[in-house]
C-alpha cells in the first residue's frame, strides 16, 4: 500500500510541478504533510540535504522520502514516479514546442509565468523560515533560528567587501550547514 501511495503522490508532484524544483517545493510539502510522511521540520531538513547533494532537488527529495517510507523499493518507486511525467511530456510535446518557441505570443506567456513561479518559491521559503523561527516545540520564538536566518540573509544580500558580488548559493549552503552545526550541535 505504501508503494502505491508513493507512486500516486510523486506522480502528482511530477505532473503538476512547474517552474523547476524550487517551484515544486510547495507541492512536495503539501504531499508529504498530507500523508504524514514528514513533519514540517523534517521536511526543511530534507530540503537542505537535497540541495546540498548533486542532482535535481525534486528527484533527491522523492528519493529521500521514498527511502524513509519503504526502503530501497520506496526510493525507486518515488524517484521513477517523480521523473516519469516529465520524461513522457518531453517526448510528446517536443514537436509542438519547437514551433511554439519561435512564436512571440508563446514567449509572452512564458515571460508572464516567471514572476508567478518566483512568487511561489518565495512564499514557500518565507513560510518555512517563519515556521522554523517560530516553532511550537521550541516554546515560541527560536532566537537562534532567527539570528541565523538574519545572518544568512545579510551574507547573501549585503556583500562585506565593496565591489564584491553576492555570496554564491553553494557557499551559502556550506555556510548554513556550518552555522547550523555550530548553533544546534550535530
Amino acid at each position: 500500500m505504501i508503494l502505491a501511495d508513493l507512486l500516486c503522490a510523486f506522480l502528482k508532484v511530477g505532473f503538476f510541478a512547474f517552474g523547476g524544483a524550487y517551484g515544486a517545493i510547495p507541492l512536495i510539502r503539501d504531499v508529504v504533510l498530507s500523508y504524514g510522511w514528514l513533519s514540517e521540520e523534517r521536511l526543511s531538513y530534507w530540503i537542505a540535504v537535497s540541495e546540498s547533494t548533486p542532482g535535481p532537488i525534486m528527484v533527491n527529495l522523492a528519493t529521500c522520502v521514498g527511502s524513509q517510507q519503504a526502503g530501497i523499493p520506496g526510493a525507486l518507486v518515488a524517484t521513477a514516479a517523480v521523473v516519469l511525467p516529465s520524461f513522457v511530456m518531453i517526448l510528446l510535446v517536443m514537436g509542438f514546442f519547437s514551433a511554439a518557441f519561435r512564436n512571440r505570443r508563446f514567449q509572452a506567456v512564458l515571460s508572464g509565468l516567471k514572476p508567478a513561479v518566483i512568487g511561489i518559491v518565495l512564499a514557500a521559503g518565507v513560510s518555512m523560515t517563519i515556521h522554523n523561527c517560530l516553532r511550537k516545540e521550541a516554546g515560541g520564538a527560536d532566537v537562534k533560528a532567527m539570528a541565523l536566518s538574519a545572518l544568512l540573509a545579510a551574507a547573501f544580500f549585503f556583500p562585506i567587501l565593496p565591489h564584491r558580488r553576492r555570496i554564491s548559493p553553494i557557499a551559502l549552503i556550506i555556510l548554513s550547514a556550518f552555522l547550523g552545526i555550530a548553533a544546534y550541535g550535530s
